[in-house]
């Protein structure tokens, strides 16, 4: 009788044990992927993997950039990565699409085009942090991405990456990751999501980004809104995300853009509907170097919860409530 009480006993705290720990899901874009649940068509003119380098390291997290240092995107120069009139013309032309991308970044849907204008497009130089929010049953779908160095993207006035120009998909701040982290989706090589930097908004209005072409390993300076007609040379700077400009990967390598998915394809994410967005987080980096990185903190951050990561299929995780606004200065 005991006996029984005490094996009783066990499974219950197994049981109990199990169905208490928590999982995170971080979905996994290849620079070349559409990606589930895309709000419009492509308006990518450049969006191809690129070697990744490593970032300077924060104790337990994912390391944190201002989006005004150095290095932190890339492109080619003269050369937009996105076509911003392209990406206006998907958008006006399906007004619930273009209602649900608004409510996202937290501008009226009239405002749309204003508010693309006022972005920058450029290549992720980093594999980086995201919440990415697809389009699915006419409602805007949320969940946590890592996007793979080489994506082409759009930023805000602070640094801050906001559509996702494969897919026409608006970009916020990373949420957390909580306990083990599972990654769906497809991974390239090199993959982890623990070495995705998070962009923190700079603290001031950028007036110039300083950008670095992969394939030539030369730099040049983009001026915030501009999409390439008003790039010129500049020299390298003395730090970038990784340490000085000799971490930086050598130019022309070509890092595969990951065809090794399991699992299945399924849909992403929990309907958020069309909330309006919130301005971007409140702390940020120096609009004209880069600092050493921070942590986001343990297990809580963006990228905390990094312990026991483990490779599932392609659908994303539950979604939430969609945040960050677009260019919206952060307060102090």
């Amino acid at each position: 009788m005991i006996a029984a009480v005490v094996v009783a006993a066990v499974i219950i705290t197994i049981v109990l044990t199990r169905s208490s720990g928590t999982t995170s899901e971080v979905f996994a874009q290849p620079a070349t992927s559409t990606g589930p649940n895309p709000v419009t068509k492509s308006s990518a003119n450049e969006s191809a993997p690129a070697p990744s380098a490593t970032p300077k390291p924060a104790s337990g997290s994912n390391s944190e950039f201002s989006g005004a240092t150095p290095g932190l995107y890339g492109g080619t120069e003269n050369s937009a990565s996105c076509d911003v009139e392209k990406q206006i013309t998907y958008l006006t032309g399906a007004p619930s699409k273009n209602k649900a991308f608004a409510g996202v970044v937290g501008v009226t849907p009239g405002d749309v085009p204003r508010y693309l204008r006022s972005l920058t497009p450029v290549q992720l130089a980093y594999d980086t942090r995201v919440t990415n929010h697809g389009y699915k049953d006419g409602k805007t779908t949320e969940f946590q991405s890592v996007l793979q160095a080489g994506t082409a993207v759009m930023v805000d006035s602070y640094g801050v990456p906001r559509v996702r120009c494969k897919c026409g998909n608006p970009l916020t701040a990373p949420k957390a990751l909580k306990g083990n982290v599972t990654t769906v989706g497809t991974k390239w090589p090199g993959y982890r999501s623990t070495k995705a930097v998070v962009v923190k908004p700079a603290k001031s209005r950028i007036q110039e980004f300083t950008l670095r072409n992969p394939k030539t390993g030369t730099w040049f300076k983009r001026p915030q809104g501009t999409t390439g007609t008003s790039d010129s040379s500049t020299s390298p700077p003395s730090e970038t995300p990784s340490g000085p400009t000799s971490s930086q990967p050598p130019p022309n390598e070509s890092p595969s853009s990951g065809e090794t998915s399991s699992g299945t394809t399924g849909s992403p994410g929990t309907s958020t509907g069309t909330t309006t967005g919130q301005p971007p987080e409140t702390t940020g980096g120096s609009n004209t170097t880069g600092g050493e990185p921070s942590s986001t903190g343990g297990g809580t951050g963006p990228g905390g919860g990094t312990t026991g990561e483990t490779t599932g299929g392609e659908t994303p995780g539950s979604g939430g409530s969609p945040g960050g606004g677009g260019g919206t200065p952060p307060s102090t």
